[in-house]
């Protein structure tokens, strides 16, 4: 990119030097005021911040506007999801043209000319593929009932989001939760189906997540501390006031969170508590909500388990002597609280394979697999009344046309179901949801996204292997038009996370096609610290071994280089949150081999972060990252790859950078502190800030805002690798 002009010099931030010190080790932190929101040179400094970066892309203005207008072209508006059968009822939301959320809606199962079997909108035309047929549906169906319209909530907000969207057992009433400002903390409200209008019920300063008891009249919710940890676990009456809520359980270990749920059948509501390696779960029935929560199994450190309920039996899918887990049967109400010695083993571990979750059914179990990168479905035959007395049989895997592709559960609401309703996607294949006759494994297609203008067969993906410093294989997958070159003169856009064992899968997206159409090769580097390849490739990207995860992904783009795909002038990295501070990590290690990075809410103040119990979530993230208040070790390793700590005097690739003012998981002021050392090292390079003032972690929540912002980063990007024109 073109260095800024003189006449136009970024924002600078008073240097007030700091000293932090631990372990022997003294940093000083120039900017470390920016964290005090009072402070009256802030909000200045972020305005300042905005008004550079709009006008250094200014001259971007009209790509940026082709850029929107070519993604919304893509977009089918107005869309129908496919219909999810519960009970009477058939569920889906849509989407209107010009209207940025989702309209709840809700149509009886019985109706003139309706197949049970057949989700509304779905019916094949005379053998047609559905993806072929109006993705929008109808209108409206003349008995369709609106249950909740996002836009009206939304109105005179510049941010929307729910938290908690449940209809309850009798479908009498929806329960949902509300956050207007992106710090995550919600309004829980109840609305009469019937009526459409609100009950009086309001529950204010709630966390994610909501569940039923079978009564249709008690509710139960989670509420977060002032760290914004989900903490305590409430009971709500209908029509009593807040003040009268029975507290469930409160959870004082600061490092782990508490949800609720319900089981698949409606036998029990679920309290789960969840640290980042150990996990515990207790039962209420939810026909007794009253009842005490009772204990399945005393937590174990290291050790996690997750659980269904089936016909008297529990299904613990756990890593208890299990590193890729293994599902066991326990029984529902033991002889004694607690006890092992009744328990069964169903699906052993297996080495290769990292079993990550499990649905049931009537008469099958379903298991969702991890092998060699990509995800995959098995189902699993269990008969009428099964007793979970031996192991299953292996069952069947449903078939993944492409490679690498992903496969994932759809919503399958019902228990006693013979048909499995699951998602299939790759980087070249649109999103397509199935159902899948579980006892025959004949297939029908209800719908793939439609895409307006997309050709499959102009595009190729594959899966390539980059090694690691220490001869490990790093999986990359890529996607390109079939007319792109091999001689390294394509730019590339490499994304990558890698942590919190999460899993980036290769799903496809339109709004891609904007680089991709324009040559560009877009690459997702799968480094340790991610699920992709198992437990261990979690585990060695974490902690103590967290260097792997950015020398995996210089590695990838070394691979990339070296094969031709893309060169180093015409590379660009992409990552956020915990990928932000990848991005920090390898734009020190190795900035000779980026023309540019994107880096989205960045966790680059890690080590002054982690040493701040004050804050919230650290002592939660010291599970993941280490404490290295505590251990010299943990803290000499976090020392050595902290991106604001690490920022030296060299050429830095061109930066694009963003930020939220509500961010409750990165603090605001780590991107720009970041920002501010950047600048410092380098005043050749080119580093933009953009603050989100009424946003959190995810950015803006309407999706035209959202393609607006795509659009603003991709012209950056191609602007970065000479693709501006």
């Amino acid at each position: 990119m073109t260095p800024p002009s003189p006449e136009t010099p970024p924002p600078v931030a008073e240097r007030r030097p700091t000293v932090i010190e631990a372990h022997g080790d003294r940093r000083v932190d120039e900017w470390a005021w920016l964290r005090d929101r009072d402070d009256p040179a802030l909000l200045p400094l972020l305005e300042a911040e905005n008004a550079y970066t709009a006008a250094a892309m200014a001259p971007l203005a009209a790509l940026r506007e082709r850029l929107f207008e070519e993604i919304r072209s893509r977009i089918v508006e107005t869309d129908l999801s496919v219909p999810v059968r519960r009970g009477p009822w058939w569920y889906y939301s849509r989407t209107f043209e010009g209207k940025s959320y989702a309209v709840h809606c809700r149509l009886p199962v019985s109706g003139p000319g309706r197949d049970p079997s057949v989700p509304p909108g779905c019916e094949d035309p005379g053998g047609a593929d559905p993806a072929s047929a109006d993705p929008g549906g109808p209108a409206a169906w003349p008995d369709e009932v609106v249950m909740l319209d996002e836009n009206e909530l939304a109105d005179g907000h510049a941010y929307l989001a729910l938290g908690a969207l449940s209809v309850s057992p009798a479908h009498r009433l929806l329960a949902y939760s509300v956050d207007t400002t992106g710090d995550e903390r919600f309004t829980l409200r109840v609305r009469d189906l019937d009526s459409g209008e609100d009950t009086g019920d309001a529950v204010e300063g709630t966390s994610y997540g909501v569940a039923w008891a079978n009564d249709d009249a008690t509710l139960f919710y989670t509420r977060p501390d002032d760290a914004n940890r989900p903490y305590q676990v409430w009971r709500h009456r209908l029509g009593a006031p807040q003040g009268d809520d029975v507290l469930v359980l409160e959870e004082p270990d600061e490092r782990f969170h508490v949800g609720v749920g319900r089981t698949k059948d409606g036998a029990y509501v679920v309290v789960h508590l969840q640290s980042q390696v150990t996990s515990e779960s207790r039962l209420v029935p939810a026909d007794d909500p009253s009842a005490p929560a009772r204990l399945v199994e005393a937590r174990r450190q290291g050790v996690e388990y997750a659980l269904e309920h089936h016909t008297g039996t529990l299904l613990v899918l756990t890593n208890d002597e299990a590193q890729n887990f293994r599902l066991l049967a326990a029984p529902a109400a033991p002889a004694a609280p607690a006890g092992r010695t009744e328990w069964r083993e169903l699906v052993p571990h297996r080495p290769d394979v990292r079993l990550e979750g499990v649905d049931v059914f009537a008469r099958h179990v379903v298991l969702f697999e991890r092998i060699a990168g990509e995800a995959r479905v098995r189902v699993v035959g269990v008969g009428g009344q099964p007793a979970f007395d031996r192991p299953l049989e292996p069952g069947e895997v449903l078939a993944c046309p492409d490679s690498p592709s992903t496969s994932w559960a759809g919503a399958n609401p019902e228990f006693d179901s013979g048909s499995l309703r699951y998602e299939y996607s790759s980087l070249v294949t649109p999103r397509s949801v199935f159902d899948v006759d579980m006892d025959t494994k004949a297939r029908s297609l209800r719908k793939r996204q439609p895409v307006i203008g997309y050709d499959q067969q102009g595009y190729v993906t594959h899966r390539v292997w980059a090694q690691a410093p220490d001869g490990t294989r790093v999986p990359v997958s890529l996607l390109a038009r079939c007319d792109t070159p091999r001689d390294g003169t394509a730019p590339c856009l490499l994304y990558g996370y890698g942590a919190y064992e999460i899993s980036m899968d290769p799903v496809f997206s339109s709004i891609r096609l904007s680089l991709v159409d324009r040559g560009v090769v877009f690459a997702i580097a799968h480094v340790r610290g991610g699920g992709e390849m198992g437990r261990q490739w979690y585990e060695d990207g974490k902690l103590l071994h967290k260097p792997n995860t950015f020398s995996d992904f210089v590695a990838c783009a070394r691979h990339l280089i070296d094969e031709g795909w893309t060169s180093a002038d015409r590379l660009v990295a992409h990552g956020g949150s915990a990928g932000g501070l990848l991005m920090g990590a390898v734009a020190n290690a190795a900035p000779e081999l980026f023309a540019a990075m994107v880096a989205e809410v960045p966790f680059v103040d890690c080590l002054t972060t982690m040493l701040d119990e004050t804050l919230p979530l650290t002592v939660i993230e010291w599970e993941e990252w280490g404490n290295p208040g505590a251990d010299p070790e943990v803290y000499g390793v976090m020392r050595s790859y902290s991106p604001y700590d690490n920022v030296r005097a060299a050429r830095y690739p061109s930066m694009f950078v963003t930020t939220g003012l509500e961010d409750p998981r990165v603090g605001y002021w780590e991107p720009v502190k970041w920002v501010q050392r950047l600048r410092s090292a380098d005043a050749g390079n080119r580093v933009l800030l953009k603050v989100e003032v009424e946003a959190g972690h995810g950015g803006p929540s309407g999706r035209y805002d959202a393609w607006r912002d795509d659009a603003q980063m991709y012209a950056f990007v191609l602007d970065a690798v000479g693709r501006a024109d």
